[in-house]
């Protein structure tokens, strides 16, 4: 199963409307493949979003990951263990080498690494790898790798350049869904 170049994550408490309407907007604007976070929400509301999200996602051939070890594509936390049954699509959380070693070890389909630079969603969370760090560390992964932290579209050309295979957002996106264009722009010059 092949992902876009551009992951968008969700965060409900940054939307600019309801999570739905943004991911349908970001949809509309382009977006291809969302992973729904949303980890605080209790099974069945997060299950009853999850479809509402297939939905908006399904008539673009858009793909739902969900975050948390359960249906058939999702993204792991650093810490969360290998699922079993293996799902169809894993991707994991990454911040250093060595999470990046262990992802392709136990076969990971993808990784995010992060945080590139600072973000206003994760304050304080590690100190940031910069365009220096992300290019030091993705020839340690043995799959593709999404620079994820603080990435504006100025920037995905450096992370491209750098080794990422694309760039996965968050706050930019839940806060102004449209500029899906934008950064879908920037990953086509980049690729050029």
């Amino acid at each position: 199963m092949s992902l876009p170049s551009l992951l968008v994550l969700t965060d409900r408490t940054q939307c600019s409307g309801s999570l739905v309407e943004v991911v349908a907007a970001a949809v509309d604007a382009g977006a291809r493949a969302v992973v729904l976070r949303e980890k605080d929400l209790a099974k069945t509301p997060r299950a009853e979003l999850a479809e509402q999200l297939r939905l908006v996602l399904a008539p673009a051939g858009g793909l739902l990951i969900l975050a948390g070890a359960c249906g058939d594509a999702v993204h792991l936390a650093a810490c969360d263990a290998f699922p079993s049954p293996r799902p169809a699509l894993v991707g994991r959380s990454c911040h250093d080498a060595a999470e990046l070693a262990a992802a392709g070890a136990e076969g990971s389909d993808y990784v995010t690494l992060s945080p590139v630079f600072a973000t206003a969603s994760k304050p304080g969370y590690g100190p940031v790898l910069g365009v220096e760090g992300l290019a030091a560390l993705t020839p340690v992964a043995t799959t593709p790798v999404y620079a994820l932290g603080g990435v504006q579209p100025p920037d995905v050309a450096d992370c491209l350049a750098a080794g990422a295979s694309g760039v996965a957002v968050m706050g930019p996106v839940m806060r102004t869904p449209q500029l899906v264009a934008t950064y879908l722009a920037a990953l086509s010059r980049a690729a050029a």
